[in-house]
C-alpha cells in the first residue's frame, strides 16, 4: 500500500492509503523522494476556491459554463513538483535502470508507475541535489512567463510577487538581459531576491512603485511588468509601472472578481498591453520550437547547472504525516514559508 495527500474537504487534507499499481509492460515503478507544496495553484484548490469547483470548463468552446463541475471534494494526489527514485522496472525495459533519479510531476503519492519512455527522458543527473527536480513544474511556468514577457537586453522588468515562480522569474529575467526590479511586502522575500541577483527591491507597503520604477528609469517607466501574485491591486500597480505602449504579462491565478482595477487611468492612456501567461501552452509566435518537455528539461538543466537558484527557496522541510499543517501554514500564515517540501521517504 501506498499513501497520498487527499483534499477531503475545503482547507481539510488528510494522509489516506491507495493500492500499488500493478507494473505493466513498459513501466517502471517510482519511489517518491520529495514533493513540493505549490502555494498558488494548489492552495486554490486546497481552499476550494479554484473556479473549475464551481463551473465547467468547456474544452470545445473554451469558456467556463455554468452547470455541474467535473471537479469536487475529495481530491486525492493533486500535487505536481515531485522527484523519485527508480525502485522497479518491466521486463525489457532498459531505460531508466534501479536507482535512477526521475523528475516529473506524479501527485503527492509515495510510489508513481511511469511510462518508461516518459522516466527515460526525466533521469536527473546523478550528482545533483534530487531536490533539484522538484522544480520541473513550477520552473517551466516561470520560464514560459519569461518567454510571454519577451524580454530583451538592458531592459527594465518589475517582477510582483516574490513567491516561488516570481522568485525563478526573477533569476531568469535577469538571465535574459535584463536589469530586475523585485516587488513584494515579505521583507525576507525582498532580501532573498537581493541576494539571488535582482537589481532593486521594492516595498508596496512603503514604496510607491510606479513613481519609483519612473525615477529608476528616466521617467519612462518599465519595458515589462510581470505580475505573479494574483492580487488585483498588484496588478493594477504593474500597469501603472510600465512605459507607454507596454506590457505587463500576467502569471497569477486570480481569484473572484477584479476589485482595485481601475482601467479607465493608466491602462487606457498608456496603451498597455496585457499578456495572459499559463502554462497550458506556448506563445503562439514560439509553438514551432516549444513544448512542455522543452520548458521543463530546460528549467531542470538551468538549475543543475546552478544558473537557476533552486534550493535556497525551500524553507520548510516536513515528513508526510505533517502535511496537514504546512497546508494549513501556507494558507493562514503565507508570510513564514516560501517552499514547503514534503520529505516522502520515510512514508514509502
Amino acid at each position: 500500500m501506498g499513501s497520498l495527500v487527499s483534499f477531503s474537504a475545503p482547507r481539510v487534507a488528510e494522509i489516506v492509503q491507495e493500492p500499488d499499481a500493478p507494473l505493466s509492460a513498459g513501466e517502471v515503478r517510482v519511489r517518491t523522494l520529495f514533493s513540493g507544496i505549490s502555494a498558488g495553484t494548489e492552495l486554490t484548490s486546497y481552499r476550494g476556491s479554484n473556479p473549475n469547483l464551481t463551473k465547467t470548463w468547456d474544452a470545445t468552446s473554451r469558456l467556463f459554463v455554468e452547470g455541474d463541475s467535473a471537479v469536487s471534494f475529495p481530491m486525492a494526489g493533486f500535487g505536481y513538483e515531485e522527484v523519485g527514485e527508480v525502485i522497479e522496472v518491466a521486463a525489457g525495459v532498459t531505460a531508466p535502470v534501479v536507482g535512477d533519479t526521475i523528475w516529473g510531476t506524479w501527485g503527492h503519492r509515495t510510489t508513481a508507475v511511469l511510462d518508461a519512455e516518459f522516466a527515460a527522458a526525466r533521469v536527473l543527473d546523478a550528482d545533483a541535489d534530487p531536490r533539484v527536480g522538484m522544480f520541473s513544474h513550477i520552473g517551466a511556468i516561470a520560464l514560459n512567463v519569461v518567454l510571454d514577457a519577451d524580454i530583451h537586453i538592458g531592459e527594465t522588468v518589475v517582477v510582483f510577487g516574490l513567491g516561488v515562480p516570481g522568485q525563478l522569474v526573477a533569476q531568469l529575467a535577469r538571465l535574459n538581459g535584463a536589469r530586475v526590479v523585485a516587488v513584494d511586502g515579505i521583507e525576507a522575500r525582498r532580501d532573498l531576491a537581493l541576494q539571488l541577483g535582482a537589481d532593486v527591491v521594492l516595498d508596496p507597503g512603503s514604496d510607491n512603485v510606479a513613481e519609483r520604477v519612473k525615477e529608476l528609469t528616466g521617467g519612462r517607466g518599465a519595458d515589462v511588468a510581470i505580475e505573479i501574485t494574483g492580487n488585483y491591486r498588484a496588478l493594477q500597480e504593474a500597469i501603472r509601472s510600465v512605459a507607454y505602449n507596454s506590457r505587463v504579462c500576467v502569471a497569477g491565478f486570480f481569484q473572484g472578481e477584479g476589485a482595485g482595477l481601475s482601467l479607465g487611468e493608466e491602462f487606457h492612456h498608456n496603451r498597455v498591453q496585457i499578456v495572459s501567461s499559463q502554462i497550458s501552452g506556448v506563445g503562439a509566435s514560439l509553438q514551432h520550437r516549444w513544448d512542455r518537455y522543452r520548458l521543463t528539461s530546460t528549467a531542470i538543466a538551468l538549475a543543475t547547472s546552478g544558473r537557476l537558484q533552486v534550493i535556497p527557496l525551500i524553507t520548510h522541510t516536513v515528513d508526510l504525516a505533517d502535511a496537514a499543517g504546512a497546508y494549513q501554514m501556507l494558507d493562514e500564515r503565507p508570510r513564514e514559508a516560501l517552499q514547503v517540501v514534503l520529505d516522502m521517504r520515510g512514508d514509502a
